[in-house]
């Protein structure tokens, strides 16, 4: 049987470490120690390697995935073998962890060490009118696979005042501390809007990560986003 399907580059990666890329859109990943990963990420695995519900380890982070637009439902991938990640053909990008920590919308999410700490956090300023603006804050040693639509780009934000769609960042360092603004007048509201409502607004030592493609907000209307207004001060 002939093919260019049989390509060298189509075939799979070996000896890529433990977390390595099959290619630019799919992750690959080594099982030893346990793998965190958004639910509905794997596409293929080789072994004997199983997946169970990730519970969110305490009250609040519970009610954060409950009651928020950040609700990042994860499983634990466990045994050995491999496990490739995908996320609707998306770019995937590798982020290493040296005690540091980074901020990542939770629709861009794909996998991460399960020894790295997470919690959910509220974006400073995303009140009622924002809909109320949450991110997920990983933290500690090892790995994190990020996920873009399109071919990202790196701001740095140490130079000058940075800002970003809300709906088209990825992450950012976590040690900054974004504001939520808004560029809306009493004219352009009376006349529909621009269409560019709120951003979130950088600026110090750091980088944030913007995708070419703005994900839909939740309607207003929606538990997640109704409740995470009600409840944002709560996690400020």
């Amino acid at each position: 049987m002939r093919s260019e399907l049989f390509e060298q580059s189509n075939l799979e990666v070996q000896g890529a470490g433990r977390f390595g890329l099959q290619n630019t859109q799919m992750l690959r990943v080594s099982l030893g120690d346990d793998v965190l990963a958004v639910k509905g990420a794997m596409v293929a695995f080789q072994g004997q390697v199983r997946f169970d519900h990730e519970k969110s380890g305490s009250v609040g982070k519970l009610l954060k995935k409950v009651l928020t637009s950040e609700d990042m439902p994860l499983m634990r991938v466990s045994g050995q073998g491999e496990v490739f990640f995908a996320n609707e053909g998306g770019y995937v990008y590798l982020v290493e962890l040296d005690g540091d920590a980074i901020s990542v919308n939770g629709r861009n999410l794909l996998a991460f060490d399960a020894a790295m700490s997470w919690d959910i956090n509220r974006v400073k300023g995303a009140g009622m009118m924002a809909g109320g603006l949450f991110n997920t804050t990983i933290s500690g040693t090892g790995t994190a696979a990020l996920c873009t639509v399109g071919k990202p780009v790196v701001l740095d934000c140490a130079q000058q005042p940075t800002y970003v769609d809300v709906q088209a960042a990825v992450a950012w360092s976590a040690n900054l501390v974004p504001n939520v603004v808004s560029s809306m007048n009493v004219k352009s509201m009376l006349r529909g809007g621009s269409g560019e409502a709120f951003q979130y607004a950088f600026h110090g030592p750091g980088f944030v990560v913007v995708q070419p493609y703005e994900f839909v907000a939740p309607s207003s209307g929606s538990g997640s986003s109704s409740g995470g207004s009600v409840i944002g001060d709560l996690f400020s």
